[in-house]
Formats: C-alpha cells, structure tokens, sequence
C-alpha cells in the first residue's frame, strides 16, 4: 500500500491483518538472512502495567549477525542502535508498520565508515517490510 519516508523514519500502510503482517515479515526476514530476536506486544505490556492502550502495537527486533558485529566492532557504542526494530501498529486508516532507517541512526554517531554497512541494512529492512505489508 502507501509509503512514506520522511529523513529519518520509513512507513508503510498494509491492508493485511497483524497476523499476516507477523507471517510474512518471518518468512522475509529468513529469506534475507535475518533473524527476528525479539517481539514485544506493547499493548499486553502496558496491559500489565495497568495502563489501558487501546491500539495494537507490535515492535520486532530484527538482525543479522554479520551486519551486526561489523557495526560492533567498529565502535562498541553503536550497540545503542542495535538491533533494528519494525514496528507494526494499528492506526485509525490501517495496519501500519514503520522503522527509523539504519543510515539515520548512524548520522547520530558520526560514524561515516559505516554508512555502506547502515544502507546495506536499510535496503533489507525496507524491503522487509515491504514484503510483509
């Protein structure tokens, strides 16, 4: 459906349902050598904290190991930025997902001799993301 990339955050606009989103992003994320490390349903988690979110709200922590420990092992505080979440929301016009692009982040860092490796990462994710919307 629609995309829309602003400087430092890419999103896109899915008719699929959560669940397809959540099938699709797997499949596509092994396809591209990534692994999905973690998802947190923020909605269950404000649930158990008591506070009442009305939307679902889905975020993926996805990575690949390779990417990952050149980015590592150049300067060990880009581990802030790591790893690379997909978020996955409900909006009042769709199911949404959105990502804050890798070249963005290491702009933060002053880390020029990475932006190969960052726009590498941001072409799969998008493409990603792209797969499962």
């Amino acid at each position: 459906m629609g995309a829309e990339e602003s400087t430092m955050i890419f999103q896109l606009r899915s008719a699929r349902t959560i669940a397809e989103i959540d099938e699709a992003l797997r499949q596509s994320a092994t396809k591209h050598q990534f692994g999905v490390i973690a998802v947190h349903d923020l909605q269950q988690t404000m649930r158990n904290k008591g506070v009442d979110l009305a939307t679902p709200c889905l975020v993926y922590e996805v990575c690949n190991p390779h990417k990952a420990k050149q980015v590592l092992e150049s300067d060990g505080a880009l581990s802030a930025a790591l790893p690379c979440r997909i978020s996955v929301y409900e909006a009042a016009d769709g199911i949404h997902l959105a990502t804050i692009l890798p070249t963005a982040l290491m702009k933060l860092f002053d880390s020029s001799a990475l932006e190969s490796v960052a726009r590498e990462v941001e072409d799969v994710v998008v493409a990603m993301m792209r797969d499962a919307s």
